[in-house]
């Protein structure tokens, strides 16, 4: 990163940068869920089975996956400013053929081309917000961040039920789009150039290695609910490419994606406790508007609605948690955090026909708020051992990760829920799933503890 640039950059200039990232990411991962609302709609307008409709969350999920970990090499190689407004411009193309889709397939178009902004826009915002930040400021600079990832996905649902109680769907690509422009115009007067790009040669085998792998390891997930064996095949074959790629990042000396600082305990450990809480989040999330449409009988609107206050109490929570992280590191944040989690999941796990939606609701709440005394410290410790060269990459990998992750549980919890004649019993034992994703979270942050243990 260019010093001078960096000191160049006001207070004023500083927060400029920091809304327009943290606001364009919301957008872009608000965007990543409000079709979940929208799919019974599309489906009936476009005339296409269920399975066909859920590729535009399913195909969105899978593209952020795949092209998350191209974003290190751009964010070296071009200038933030370029990277910025590349991104941006992307995601308000895919954003405007939405707007005049005319069938599903232009709509499909739409969805993937802003997944493609979506996954590279994630890792930036995160690389950028701890390039112009202090050290000191970390935790709050990252609990920031925090609350951007998680507030997003759990508000879009509600969002989408809003737009689409009095607009059709068309509108949830028409409201997006002048806020994209807004932020790029921003950006466009307001972004400096911090950052000094490195002539670096981008390893195009192992761009396609990536994307073939990772595409395999994903679209496996979609396959498992068709064909298990399909599925099995793309896993495995997936896994196995995913694993020649690495070798090959270890060999080269400007890699495409730094997989070495997984060595560094802090990152390995912290980025899987990251990756629980994530999976955490989206399995309840996705669980509760299942039960309350199919089994309570309510419309999407109003399941929306029960996951509003518990983005917002995350939302407010993660906001001081990142400060209280800076002053007190991660470990009474995390206990407490996998406690509330714990205490919050007995409603959720025993839920029946009978189930009261305010009950279901204050529980979902409580959970979010042990999510985010959570997601941030960790987030933040993920990257304490890690210089600024090392950042972008860092980045890119617990992004990858956590979408790849978060992709698995939100298939795994709807394929067990699914599974039993009685739905309230899968939905139980898609609750008991997370529970057990809380515990494994809980156990690696001890197993970091006791690796930290010797150094302090």
């Amino acid at each position: 990163m260019n010093v001078a640039a960096k000191t160049a950059i006001n207070i004023q200039t500083r927060r400029i940068i920091t809304a327009v990232l943290l606001v364009s990411c919301f957008i872009s991962l608000a965007s990543q869920t409000m079709m979940v609302t929208a799919l019974p709609v599309i489906q009936a307008d476009c005339h296409v089975s269920l399975n066909a409709a859920q590729w535009l969350t399913t195909g969105y999920t899978l593209i952020i996956g795949i092209v998350t970990p191209l974003s290190s090499n751009m964010y070296d190689k071009f200038t933030n400013r370029h990277v910025f407004l590349g991104t941006i411009g992307t995601f308000i193309i895919g954003t405007i053929i939405g707007c005049l889709a005319t069938n599903f397939y232009s709509i499909l178009l739409a969805r993937l081309i802003q997944a493609c902004a979506s996954g590279m826009l994630m890792s930036f915002q995160m690389t950028t917000m701890i390039s112009i930040y202090p050290l000191e400021k970390r935790g709050s600079i990252l609990g920031l961040s925090s609350l951007v990832i998680s507030a997003g996905p759990a508000i879009g649902p509600t969002l989408a039920g809003l737009i689409l109680e009095y607009f059709s769907w068309r509108w949830l690509f028409i409201f997006v789009l002048p806020l994209m422009i807004i932020a790029m115009m921003v950006g466009y007067w307001k972004l400096p150039n911090y950052s000094t790009p490195r002539p670096i040669k981008i390893d195009y085998l192992s761009v396609f290695i990536s994307l073939l792998g990772t595409g395999l390891a994903l679209g496996s997930l979609t396959a498992f609910q068709m064909n298990p064996w399909l599925g099995l095949i793309m896993l495995i074959a997936g896994l196995l490419i995913i694993a020649v790629f690495v070798k090959r990042q270890l060999g080269l000396h400007n890699p495409m994606l730094k997989v070495q600082i997984f060595t560094y305990a802090s990152f390995r450990w912290m980025t899987l406790v990251g990756i629980f809480a994530f999976m955490i989040l989206l399995g309840t999330e996705q669980l509760l508007p299942i039960f309350t449409e199919k089994i309570l009988g309510t419309g999407s609107f109003v399941s929306g609605l029960i996951l509003l206050p518990g983005a917002i109490a995350n939302a407010i929570t993660a906001s001081f948690v990142g400060r209280l992280y800076d002053q007190y590191g991660p470990k009474w944040l995390i206990i407490i955090g996998g406690v509330i989690m714990l205490v919050a999941s007995l409603p959720l796990v025993t839920i029946t026909k009978q189930s009261s939606l305010w009950w279901l609701t204050i529980a979902y709440t409580i959970r979010m708020i042990g999510n985010a005394f959570v997601f941030s410290p960790a987030l933040s410790e993920a990257f304490s051992g890690l210089s600024k060269a090392e950042n972008s990459h860092g980045t890119a990998l617990n992004n990858t990760l956590r979408q790849v992750f978060g992709a698995v549980s939100v298939t795994v919890c709807v394929v067990i829920a699914n599974t039993p004649a009685s739905l309230v019993l899968g939905i139980r034992l898609g609750m008991w799933l997370t529970v057990i994703f809380v515990v494994l979270m809980l156990l690696s942050f001890g197993r970091y503890l006791t690796l930290k243990q010797p150094t302090q």
